[in-house]
């Protein structure tokens, strides 16, 4: 998948410094953060965000899969540090970073695949300086995507509650507050079957290669348009630790 990963993600030319922007503005990022971005996967909004903010100290890329972070480049830019970690290693402290403590992190599509949420959230909120930021990106409890419905159906039954992530924060002692953004994607038809027969979301994971064929059928005849445009609505999660930032 690493090899492919960007392929899938980058929709158009302005998603990826849409969201990284909209990721710097809700953390408040400033050049002088010692920031991490936890499930970074190839680095894609790391590596923006470093360009819109261009900051001092190297971001964090936090992934457990080596070959996503051979995608930083070899070797990676100087403002993007790899670390081979998952968001249970670095909450658990089993991963020692350069940093003792963080101004900023976030986590983007990534909270689902965390087995104890809020165990695992409360360890990276204590990795936080006074005034530090935690932002949970993910995908809110229902999607209008252009899937099959069998995959929508699913994805409501396993995607996290945007509220209850809000209440993991709190209960970690943050001051959490849940906002909404929206992104209008224009997709070639074509193109977003490939993406779907090659799982873009890891929600596809869990069906067959002949369920996704099948599910393919599906959408050919749900959308024969060439383009498919859809609403792309994300749960911004923001928690902060409470005193002021060095």
């Amino acid at each position: 998948m690493a090899a492919e990963y960007d392929e899938h993600w980058v929709y158009g030319p302005d998603y990826v410094p849409w969201m990284s922007g909209q990721i710097a503005e809700a953390l408040q990022l400033g050049p002088l953060d010692r920031i991490a971005d936890v499930g970074t996967g190839t680095g894609l909004f790391a590596r923006e965000v470093a360009k819109q903010i261009e900051p001092r100290h190297p971001i964090l890329c936090v992934d457990p899969s080596e070959a996503m972070l051979r995608r930083l480049g070899t070797p990676p830019p100087p403002v993007l540090r790899p670390i081979v970690a998952s968001a249970e290693d670095i909450a658990e402290g089993r991963t020692r970073l350069p940093y003792e403590q963080l101004d900023a992190m976030w986590l983007k599509e990534s909270v689902h695949h965390v087995a104890d949420p809020a165990h695992t959230l409360r360890g990276l909120a204590g990795r936080l300086a006074p005034g530090g930021r935690l932002l949970v990106v993910m995908l809110p409890a229902s999607i209008q995507y252009p899937l099959f419905e069998a995959a929508l159906a699913r994805f409501e039954e396993l995607q996290p509650d945007p509220a209850v992530i809000e209440g993991h924060l709190r209960a970690a002692g943050l001051e959490a507050g849940l906002s909404y953004v929206e992104h209008e994607l224009r997709i070639g038809r074509d193109k977003y079957f490939g993406m779907v027969r090659a799982r873009y979301m890891s929600l596809l994971s869990t069906f067959s290669d002949s369920e996704i064929e099948k599910g393919i059928e599906e959408m050919r005849l749900t959308h024969p348009e060439p383009v498919l445009v859809f609403p792309d609505r994300f749960a911004f999660v923001l928690g902060r630790r409470q005193g002021e930032s060095a």
